[in-house]
């Protein structure tokens, strides 16, 4: 053959292996997805080359070892559960020494581990992510000796050109993680910021981090009043085995250390590590990698959060901030949720208090309308001036008639000592502050009945002296006689001002409750005692006892209101009440 015809033949081959990259390259670029990306570039090599049968295998950062990623042509106990160390077999020596390799008759090479059945020869050549060997690509054929140097070259461009779009087609992945991550931990807040209870804020915590990390199961453990153990309050996807374990110590369990160091840690199989406290529980559970992230809140831990794959998985840094950024939330809705359920405490607590000085306040009215009848009783029977024979029993019985009635009369007295209303206890009392506190007492029970809070106060108000205890009673009453007039929702509103009136000594501070309820058609008798109301239900007593503590304020009260028009309560009260 001529010199002439040989240059012919390697022009023809170069024009051929530059169509065959060509060709391949266009396939490849039409996708950013990792594994299409994969079959593309197989599928490619085993025709540029004539192979009947290849693979690529993707080295595990993890383990260090080379993992059948896709194959053609092989059936799948012949690549099933084969992964190679680096420098075993032809695949692992084309990565160890990167460079392309060749075995042209397997039946004569002792040094491959699991030769495909069938097949005779292959040629292997490294995959590279960046500057680092990330996988590899190999081919096989039926015939001895199938595959020359040149083949060894073209299978090189492949895997080239596949290793820089399978980083493209991973960065996309990692943006497109991200993207859903971060879509998933914002829908995460809302729905944990929406639990009310602290049981119901732990469920929703465990439901949504194993959603969002796409974990087998999570629990949440807290660390208890010692702080030297960690206990299970909630889990999504727990057997009886996890349910029932037994609490962890802080200072000698793996989750433990997650609080010792406050920092996220991970274990990449449960089942088998020396530091993990429940490995038959693990065993039995199926769990196998472990992500733990502690509870931080104000800097103090407070428990941690911790996600269960049921395969050898590495959680990537993205996951693990991800994780950490629920944490962080999730530690704040617990802290909300525990200071809900303080209030919802206190808020009963107010309302017991206010159960027993409406009760006093019942006691003396009775007291008060039982002394006017029992004096004309008293007199008009002195009056009378009973005075019998001697030895007649009535002498006796006129006698018993008139000591009763004065145990009577100091009964009613005692009665009406006892619930007189106590003085202001005076201090300085920041007006603002007092409605900012009953807005945060009362804003989950508006928020169950549908009702809106608005606030607007005056700033820069100044301090009165006044009695705290009373005042915040007493706006509570009408917050929640607000609340009533509402069934069905709607609109409470608050606002402070000061205000000056002519010819006052002092100006005045004003503090408004606006509701949208259905009004009222007698406001006049609002502030009705408990003998005159005609309020259906409760006593009658609460607006009365509102009244009585203004006026100890030496404030006034108004009403102004309309069936179907709400209702709004306008409290002044002096800044200097000279009590």
């Amino acid at each position: 053959m001529s010199d002439q015809q040989h240059k012919l033949d390697a022009l023809q081959a170069e024009n051929q292996r530059l169509r065959l990259l060509h060709e391949c390259g266009n396939a490849l670029h039409a996708t950013l997805d990792s594994q299409a990306a994969l079959h593309v570039a197989l599928d490619h090599a085993v025709r540029a080359v004539r192979a009947d049968s290849g693979l690529i295998s993707l080295l595990n950062p993890t383990s260090n070892l080379l993992e059948t990623a896709v194959h053609l042509h092989l059936p799948p106990e012949a690549v099933a559960n084969r992964p190679l160390w680096l420098g075993a077999g032809l695949a692992g020596r084309a990565a160890r020494q990167d460079q392309p390799l060749r075995v042209d008759d397997f039946a004569q090479d002792s040094r491959e581990p699991f030769p495909p059945p069938g097949m005779s020869s292959a040629v292997a050549a490294p995959i590279h992510i960046g500057e680092e060997v990330r996988g590899v690509l190999v081919v096989h054929a039926r015939r001895t000796s199938a595959f020359t140097e040149a083949d060894g070259a073209l299978l090189l461009d492949l895997a080239t050109q596949a290793g820089r779009v399978l980083q493209n087609a991973w960065i996309a992945e990692q943006f497109r993680l991200k993207a859903r991550l971060f879509e998933s931990l914002a829908s995460v807040s809302r729905t944990i910021n929406t639990a009310v209870s602290l049981e119901e804020a732990l469920q929703a915590i465990t439901h949504e981090a194993r959603g969002l990390m796409g974990a087998k199961m999570s629990s949440l453990m807290m660390l208890d009043d010692t702080r030297e153990w960690l206990e299970l309050r909630a889990s999504s996807g727990a057997g009886p085995a996890y349910v029932n374990k037994p609490r962890l110590s802080v200072a000698e369990s793996l989750v433990g250390s997650a609080i010792r160091r406050r920092k996220p840690l991970q274990e990449e199989n449960v089942q088998t590590s020396t530091r993990y406290q429940n490995l038959d529980v693990a065993r039995q559970e199926g769990l196998v990698s472990l992500l733990t992230v502690p509870l931080l809140f104000s800097g103090q831990a407070i428990g941690v959060l911790s996600v269960y794959t049921d395969r050898t998985y590495t959680f990537s840094n993205e996951e693990i901030r991800i994780l950490s950024a629920l944490a962080e939330l999730s530690a704040i809705a617990i802290e909300k949720a525990r200071l809900y359920e303080r209030v919802l405490s206190i808020e009963e607590q107010l309302k017991q208090k206010e159960k027993l000085s409406a009760l006093g306040w019942l006691a003396a009215e009775v007291a008060h309308e039982i002394r006017n009848p029992l004096t004309v009783l008293k007199m008009l029977y002195h009056s009378l001036d009973l005075s019998f024979p001697e030895g007649d029993p009535r002498t006796r019985d006129a006698e018993i008639i008139s000591a009763k009635i004065d145990d009577l009369n100091r009964i009613v007295e005692r009665i009406l000592d006892f619930a007189r209303t106590s003085e202001p206890s005076l201090a300085e009392v920041n007006l603002n502050e007092l409605v900012e506190e009953l807005a945060l007492l009362v804003r989950h029970k508006l928020a169950k009945q549908n009702i809106r809070l608005e606030r607007h106060l005056q700033p820069g108000l100044p301090v009165f002296m006044g009695d705290a205890t009373q005042l915040e009673q007493s706006f509570l009453n009408l917050v929640l006689n607000a609340a009533e007039a509402m069934p069905q929702g709607g609109t409470l509103t608050l606002r402070t001002r000061v205000e000056s009136e002519p010819g006052a000594a002092w100006p005045l501070l004003v503090v408004e409750f606006s509701d949208t309820g259905h009004g009222m058609a007698e406001p006049q008798r609002a502030f009705s005692t408990v003998l005159a109301t005609t309020k259906r239900g409760g006593t009658g007593l609460g607006l009365a006892i509102v009244r009585r503590v203004v006026e100890a304020h030496r404030g006034r009260i108004a009403l102004r209101s309309a069936p179907g028009q709400g209702t709004t309560v306008t409290v002044t009260l002096p800044l200097n009440p000279g009590l």
